[in-house]
C-alpha cells in the first residue's frame, strides 16, 4: 500500500498524562477530555450525550472552525452562488436581503460544502487549484480552533459555570499534529489541558466508515502532499482529465485511502499522549457516569502497560 505525506515516527516517551491513574480521573473535581479518532464513531455522540446530562460542557471544533473561522468564506460562497440569479443578484445589491449558513454541532454541511469536492463543474465539481486554497484554508482554521480549546476550558467555566468539559475534534487533527514530537504545539497544549482519548476503530469496520462517509460527508483536510499523490494516482487510473472527474467518486475514493494513512497517526497520538477506548466501548455509554467509568477503565489499562 501507497504511503502518502507525513506518517507517526519513532515512539518517544509517553507525555505525562493529565490525570495519571483511574482514581485521580473518577475523584477529580473537574474532567477535561479531548476525544479523537475517524468521523463516524460516535464522538459527537459521546459529547451530545455528556453535555444532556447538564454539568458537561461541549466544545466542538468542527463547529468553531466553521463559525469562528470559516464563516466569511462559507458565506461569501453561498453569495457567490446566489448572485448568478438575478432576482437574488439585485436584492443583494441593494442590501435588501441577508444570506448566512446556520451550522449545527450535529449539521456540518455548510462547512463541508465550502471545501467542496474536486471535479467536474458540471456535476458540483471544483478546479483543483481552489481546492486546495479552501483546504490550506481549513488547515490554519482547524489549528487555531484546536488550539482554542484552553480559553473555552476557561470561558466554559467562568461564564456558565461548567467544571467537566469535553473537546470534540474532527477527524482531520491527526493531519496537523505530529505524534513524535514532545513539543508539537497542538498537542502540548491540549494535554496540559484535558486527557486525550482516542476512539478506535473495530478491525474490519472501513465499509461502514465508508458507506456512513458517503450518507453524511463530514469536512476533511488532507497534507497537501497526500491530496496531490490521491489527485494523480485517480487521473491515471481512470484516464480522466481535471473537469471530467466525478466529484463524488473522487471524495469516495480518497476517503477509503485516508482511513489507511490515518489509523497509525491515531495511534501514535494514543499512545504518546493520551489513552484508547474503543468504538464497542462508546456504543455502550448511556451517560455520564458510563463515560467516567470508561476512561476510567482505559487509565488503568495504560498505567498497567507503563
Amino acid at each position: 500500500m501507497a504511503c502518502f505525506g507525513r506518517r507517526a515516527r519513532g515512539k518517544p516517551a509517553p507525555m505525562k498524562l493529565l490525570y495519571d491513574s483511574p482514581a485521580a480521573f473518577r475523584d477529580a473535581a473537574e474532567k477535561h477530555i479531548t476525544v479523537f479518532g475517524m468521523s463516524g464513531l460516535g464522538k459527537t455522540v459521546l459529547a451530545s450525550l455528556l453535555r444532556a446530562q447538564g454539568d458537561w460542557f461541549h466544545y466542538s471544533v468542527d463547529y468553531r472552525i466553521g463559525t469562528a473561522y470559516m464563516g466569511e468564506h462559507i458565506t461569501d460562497n453561498l453569495k457567490s452562488q446566489a448572485m448568478q440569479v438575478p432576482f437574488l443578484a439585485e436584492l443583494f445589491r441593494s442590501d435588501s436581503i441577508y444570506i448566512g449558513s446556520n451550522i449545527t454541532f450535529g449539521n456540518l454541511a455548510p462547512l463541508s460544502t465550502y471545501l467542496g469536492k474536486p471535479g467536474d463543474p458540471a456535476k458540483g465539481g471544483l478546479p483543483f487549484e481552489e481546492y486546495k486554497r479552501r483546504q490550506a484554508l481549513h488547515r490554519r482554521a482547524e489549528v487555531n480552533a484546536l488550539l482554542d480549546t484552553l480559553p473555552f476550558i476557561h470561558r466554559a467555566r467562568a461564564l456558565y459555570g461548567y467544571a467537566n468539559f469535553i473537546c470534540d475534534t474532527g477527524g482531520s487533527i491527526c493531519e496537523v499534529v505530529d505524534p513524535s514530537d514532545a513539543a508539537d504545539e497542538v498537542l502540548s497544549a491540549l494535554s496540559s489541558q484535558t486527557l486525550m482519548v482516542w476512539i478506535e476503530s473495530p478491525e474490519g469496520h472501513e465499509a461502514e466508515l465508508i458507506r456512513r462517509f458517503k450518507s453524511n460527508p463530514k469536512p476533511i483536510y488532507y497534507q497537501p502532499e497526500m491530496l496531490d499523490a490521491l489527485w494523480r494516482g485517480y487521473l491515471d487510473e481512470t484516464g480522466a482529465s481535471e473537469a471530467e472527474v466525478d466529484p463524488d467518486a473522487f471524495a469516495v475514493h480518497a476517503f477509503s485511502k485516508v482511513i489507511h494513512h490515518r489509523a497509525p497517526i491515531y495511534r501514535a497520538m494514543a499512545q504518546n499522549w493520551g489513552v484508547s477506548v474503543t468504538a464497542a466501548d462508546v456504543e455502550t455509554v448511556r451517560d455520564a457516569a458510563d463515560a467516567e467509568e470508561m476512561i476510567a477503565t482505559a487509565l488503568g489499562k495504560t498505567r498497567a502497560k507503563a
